[in-house]
């Protein structure tokens, strides 16, 4: 029999209404800062690669991996550092700091075309954003209970990918105008932040004796060798090494899926088929004409799915604990992986995408929950600092990797390369010295196809889709290793007080 006096569990709504105004105006800001930042790098891997002639970088695909790695380093493993210092000398301040680089940044990126030079601009941006997330973050976690935990971080998540879907969007139509007002537009989405600050209050927390010092310079190495010392500890490291396989396959969905689109998948039956089901003639003849969907649209259809359903997960799997939660997710996207790259058809790769942003929903939210609740109430900034590193090792590791692969077994321009070279007795040398937006139509001229059949020929010889393979491997292999961190750290742990009372 029920209680009368029973409390009513208060719905999503009002919980999410008790939320304080720092909240509010870190989700603002975080909005912004994505709304730059996935502006440029939804459509950064098609502008490396691209053809000069075009616009574009035209940088190879390693040199494309080797820009990401060192991104992922610098931007996923300072903030080990930075959120220390986040934590001791306020979030307002190193975020106003952090603006500055990340500006610096979208401008070098915007005017310089030497490796070296956009190189700089890069790790510029890097910079900034790992300076800036430890303070966002910060606010986020001193502003929530562990009551409240998993629908404050799913909000978060959700206002995340409102900026990372407006971006590309945006970003899609300035590309066409030129590439350069890609990277002004994110500068200036990033000043719009200084006027968000005023409105911010700092949570800045209560320090111990540990972190502060009347020696500015002591008090500074401190602090970095407490950042060192804190991430060694067995149950940490061992999460953040395991969950960096999940990071390394999540983060091909934006390194080597746009290209990979933009190489392979015929959209051109998805506009179709929406001209004939809305009755707009204009899509209509789109698809037709054999018209394809930007790459970089396609893939934001990732955050749109977000932005629709972020809560709705983030409620059903509140259910369950953090961890478990994070290995469900991580077999759930390595199956929406495998499928957005199975073949040419559109739909598939559109259906493949909608079942990674399940999966990704389901885990990347939650690590911020089990971090936060590993971490003591001054270190917050500190250890949700640490849920960077499985990006970093991921990410670098990935960017390599992908980049290696994709450069010889996924890019159709450089498969094109090769068969010129074996079935047509060009040299190495001949092949090198073409322009290369004229390698495809050279090689459609001399096997008498329309570039249509041969992108399905090269398609079904190389078989580029089977790098996906590799990846999802990758991050099965994560969520098997977390399965055993779970039995060997967390249910152990549980064991021990249950053993300690029996006795």
């Amino acid at each position: 029999m029920k209680q009368e006096n029973a409390v009513a569990k208060p719905s999503t709504w009002a919980v999410i209404k008790t939320f304080p105004r720092a909240l509010w105006c870190a989700n603002i800001i975080e909005l912004f800062e994505r709304w730059a930042y996935y502006g440029v790098r939804a459509l950064l891997s098609l502008y490396i690669v691209d053809a000069a002639a075009k616009g574009g970088l035209e940088f190879n695909h390693v040199q494309k991996g080797s820009i990401y790695a060192w991104w992922a380093l610098i931007q996923s493993l300072l903030p080990m550092f930075t959120g220390g210092y986040s934590d001791r000398y306020g979030y307002k301040k190193t975020m106003a700091v952090s603006w500055v680089l990340v500006i610096a940044g979208y401008l070098l990126m915007a005017t310089q075309r030497t490796y070296w030079g956009f190189f700089i601009g890069c790790m510029t941006l890097a910079t900034g954003t790992a300076v800036f997330k430890p303070g966002v973050q910060g606010t986020i976690a001193h502003s929530l209970d562990d009551k409240h935990a998993a629908v404050g971080w799913g909000l978060f998540y959700q206002m995340v990918n409102i900026g990372g879907f407006i971006g590309p969007w945006v970003a899609g139509f300035l590309r066409l105008t030129s590439w350069r007002n890609v990277f002004y537009m994110s500068a200036f989405m990033i000043s719009l932040n200084y006027v968000m600050l005023l409105l911010y209050p700092d949570p800045k927390p209560k320090q111990t004796q540990d972190f502060t010092d009347a020696n500015p310079l002591r008090e500074f190495f401190k602090i970095f060798w407490n950042s060192v010392t804190n991430v060694l500890e067995p149950k940490l490291i061992s999460f953040l090494l395991l969950f960096s396989g999940f990071w390394l396959m999540f983060m091909q969905l934006f390194d080597i899926l746009p290209n990979y689109i933009d190489d392979w998948v015929d959209s051109s039956g998805v506009i179709l088929f929406l001209g004939r089901t809305l009755g707009v003639q204009k899509l209509i003849t789109l698809g037709s004409n054999h018209v394809n969907i930007p790459p970089e649209w396609m893939v934001n259809l990732n955050a749109g799915m977000i932005i629709l359903l972020m809560i709705p997960i983030a409620v059903l799997f509140s259910r369950f604990k953090a961890l478990t939660s994070i290995i469900i997710g991580i077999f759930i996207a390595a199956c929406g992986l495998v499928l957005a790259g199975s073949s040419m058809n559109g739909a598939v790769c559109i259906l493949g995408i909608f079942v990674f942003s399940v999966g990704e929903m389901a885990s990347s939210p939650k690590k911020m929950e089990y971090l936060s609740s590993l971490a003591p109430p001054e270190k917050k900034g500190l250890y949700l600092g640490y849920a960077n590193v499985p990006l970093a090792v991921g990410w670098a590791i990935g960017s390599k990797f992908g980049g290696y692969l994709y450069e010889n077994f996924g890019d159709k321009t450089n498969l094109a390369r090769r068969v010129l070279q074996t079935d047509f007795d060009m040299t190495a040398e001949a092949v090198r010295a073409l322009p290369k937006q004229d390698i495809l139509p050279l090689l459609s001229q001399k096997m008498d196809l329309p570039i249509l059949e041969l992108n399905r020929v090269l398609f079904e010889r190389f078989h580029p889709d089977r790098i996906w393979l590799c990846f999802a491997c990758i991050g099965l292999a994560s969520m098997a290793g977390l399965m055993v961190y779970d039995r060997v750290f967390v249910r152990r742990a549980a064991a021990k007080p249950a053993l300690a009372l029996e006795s």
